[in-house]
């Protein structure tokens, strides 16, 4: 599990802008999206962290609101900068997913050099 935690690491943040996109949300919010789609070991308190590094870092905005269920909640919303993010997250990832799905789709003896990755 330690190697998917790794992975998983570097790839939050990005998966977090892209959830935000669409329209404001909050943490619960986010995390139960992200569970939805497969990652099922995400946590609210893996997801806290990140939204705040990703508001200190400028990416996101937020405001509190009342919530009908009990206390106020933290919404979040893309900046201009988080919007500019994500799209080079998607580039990025984009990039390493061709680089990853050629590696093990050819024989290992004809893997042939492709564009290096920066």
């Amino acid at each position: 599990m330690k190697e998917r935690s790794q992975l998983l690491k570097g790839t939050l943040e990005g998966c977090i802008l892209q959830v935000i996109k669409g329209d404001e949300t909050y943490g619960y919010a986010i995390a139960e999206q992200l569970r939805r789609v497969g990652f099922s070991s995400i946590a609210e308190g893996t997801v806290y962290p990140l939204l705040l590094r990703l508001e200190k870092n400028g990416l996101l905005a937020a405001t509190h609101r009342d919530s009908p269920l009990g206390p106020k909640r933290k919404y979040y919303i893309l900046t201009r900068q988080g919007h500019e993010a994500l799209d080079e997250f998607i580039a990025n990832w984009r990039e390493v997913e061709t680089c990853v799905r050629r590696l093990f789709e050819e024989d290992s003896d004809d893997i042939r050099p492709a564009a290096a990755i920066e």
